[in-house]
């Protein structure tokens, strides 16, 4: 059996056990054993989901060691199904099992102090583990056309399992139906691009350069997104998880009525749970008890998921999560007044304050396609904050209806900063933009590296030039959403190296309003400025390279350096420095020895660079 037909094999049968939502008393029963998954998905296919866990867990682990403990997990379950044992490594949960793995190979890499602990701080340390993976492995880039070929026409179908291996140790959040998914994708490419067995097609490298970005793209992206939703979880628990989809669901579904949206939103929360916790067996079946919902109540949903439902499901989810918003219901105002002025408002508060907040994030964001997710978060914490403050005793009777004041208020706010940075990016173009972000950023975070810094803005510029183009209905949607991933690792860049307090502030508060805490960022007081040493601001000939890129980054790295060295320094100094530093250039790049030019004049823009920054 080939890997296609494994993958193919393997997400047909969790469909078809699929149980109906919700899952919440599923999640109370007995955990399914090892025997028992063992024998719905089969041999070949439970062996694929165990080398994705392995590699997740074990991101240093070498394929050979990784595809050996994957064979010794499915030979166990084969026993275990073989004789419906009642032995005790047969009844052992899921997760131990694949643990107690991992603990038994000695000198796997930093597995040790896990391996001494017990469950379920293991598993917890485990998890750790994954969190500080992140650049553990290099990113996964275009492979090498030829070598692939090459190597595909004399292993063949064993080639396709060391790619789901290198993409899982690169990726440990990568969810394993996504990695199946672009593991499909690879034999695609790997046919259509190597040719026949007789000899590779005579284009492979140009072949490789054109479909290799649907392989590699979705992979990061997807990655980034798992992550991220993972850190949101954990930082900010599942009542924010559950908002965040709700909300995003009532503007993907407008017409589906509350307690189908709420009852998706739980689910998908609830996935993400197990998903997050690196339960690779019951986040796939999560995954697709949820589509099977979901097609299974399309008419009660959205008229637009057909085609997507009539797809081979490993392809489901990217075209439901990628088609457009269904049209709104007829007749839908643009506000819900009657959740400020119906006279009940405080009893159902009261009565049940959780799910008469979600009935508002709902009708709200079913009618607002045009607003981000976090904006309508925001918007449902006022709400909350305006009925917690309107319905205590003693409460004027007018309180609520300032409440509409206050929304207007808020979104012409997000709407100004999004116009703002969008005329800023057409105006300056993305280097220039870039570096305005730079400048910003530097103040707010000067603990950064400046790889890093430059990293984070880069991404910055690029939604600018993503989002900047849309109309005005798309344009929030696309810019915070995007936005929100950066910030999202910035955040987790924290969390794993503390950055300054008011950073810990903005991404440790809430959620919702983490992108206007950020922006309100000033400079960081605490930071102590470097000091003026012969080696901090070097001019080499590097500084005269005709690659405009490479240039270009050169000349980032030293505006970081300045601004780390004086952070308080005004546009006006800046200006000043950044023309004497062009003119110095520019008169260097003339000479005919530029790097003994900039050993003599380099010295003399700094002492005069001094006199500017001090007056």
């Amino acid at each position: 059996m080939d890997w296609r037909t494994i993958i193919y094999v393997l997400l047909l049968v969790s469909l078809r056990i699929a149980k109906a939502l919700p899952r919440t008393s599923q999640d109370t029963e007995e955990k399914t054993s090892i025997g028992q998954r063992f024998s719905q998905l089969q041999e070949n296919n439970f062996k694929a989901v165990a080398l994705i866990l392995f590699a997740q867990y074990v991101p240093g682990g070498t394929f050979g060691r990784v595809a050996a403990m994957a064979e010794g997990v499915t030979a166990l379950a084969r026993r275990c199904a073989a004789a419906a044992s009642d032995s005790p490594d047969c009844l052992k949960p899921l997760d131990r099992i694949f643990l107690d793995t991992i603990c038994q190979e000695e000198n796997l890499p930093r597995s040790a102090d896990c391996c001494a602990k017990k469950d379920p701080e293991r598993h917890d340390c485990f998890l750790s583990l994954k969190n500080s993976s992140r650049g553990f492995s290099s990113p996964l880039e275009t492979p090498d056309a030829e070598a692939a070929c090459r190597n595909r026409s004399q292993h063949g179908q064993p080639l396709t399992g060391y790619f789901i291996y290198e993409v899982s140790r690169r990726h440990p959040f990568l969810y394993a139906p996504t990695i199946l998914s672009v593991a499909l994708r690879y034999e695609e490419m790997m046919e259509n691009c190597c040719g026949s067995a007789e000899g590779p097609s005579p284009h492979v490298e140009e072949c490789f350069q054109r479909q290799a970005p649907k392989v590699v793209k979705p992979v990061r992206e997807d990655a980034l997104r798992q992550e991220h939703t993972c850190g949101i979880l954990k930082k900010f628990g599942e009542r924010t998880l559950k908002a965040l989809k709700l909300a995003q669901i009532s503007q993907k579904f407008p017409k589906a009525d509350f307690v189908t949206v709420h009852k998706v939103a739980v689910a998908v929360a609830d996935m993400h749970k197990h998903c997050c916790r690196g339960d690779a067996l019951d986040c796939m079946r999560d995954r697709e008890e949820i589509l099977r919902y979901v097609c299974t109540n399309q008419h009660a949903l959205s008229s637009r998921i057909q085609q997507c439902c009539e797809k081979p499901l490993l392809h489901r989810s990217e075209c439901i999560l990628n088609t457009e918003n269904d049209d709104k219901p007829a007749g839908l105002s643009p506000l819900v007044r009657e959740f400020i002025e119906d006279k009940g408002i405080c009893e159902r508060f009261a009565q049940e304050k959780d799910m008469h907040l979600a009935r508002f994030l709902y009708e709200y964001s079913r009618r607002h396609p045009e607003f981000s997710a976090p904006m309508l978060l925001r918007i449902g914490k006022g709400y909350e904050d305006l009925l917690q403050e309107c319905c205590r005793p003693g409460a004027p009777s007018g309180c609520r209806s300032r409440g509409e004041e206050e929304l207007r208020k808020h979104i012409y706010e997000t709407e100004s900063v999004m116009r703002t940075s969008c005329d800023i990016y057409k105006e300056k173009g993305d280097y220039y933009f870039q570096n305005e972000l730079l400048m910003s950023f530097t103040k707010k975070m000067p603990q950064l590296t400046s790889a890093e810094l430059i990293k984070f803005t880069k991404e910055m510029t690029t939604i600018g030039s993503k989002c900047c183009q849309l109309g005005q209905d798309k344009l929030l949607p696309c810019a915070e959403e995007h936005l929100d991933l950066v910030l999202g690792e910035i955040c987790r860049r924290h969390l794993a190296d503390p950055i300054n307090p008011g950073v810990c502030r903005c991404c440790s508060s809430s959620y919702a309003f983490r992108r206007p805490c950020i922006g309100k960022l000033e400079i960081d007081e605490s930071y102590v400025p470097l000091a003026l040493t012969p080696g901090l601001f070097a001019f080499h000939g590097d500084l005269c390279s005709s690659e405009e890129e490479k240039l270009q980054h050169r000349k980032q790295e030293m505006l970081i350096t300045l601004l780390k060295y004086k952070p308080q320094i005004s546009p006006e100094q800046l200006g000043s420095v950044t023309a004497a530093f062009t003119a110095m250039r520019e008169r260097c790049c003339r000479e005919a020895n530029p790097e003994a030019c900039f050993l003599k004049e380099g010295p003399e823009l700094i002492k005069r660079s001094e006199k500017m920054l001090s007056a």
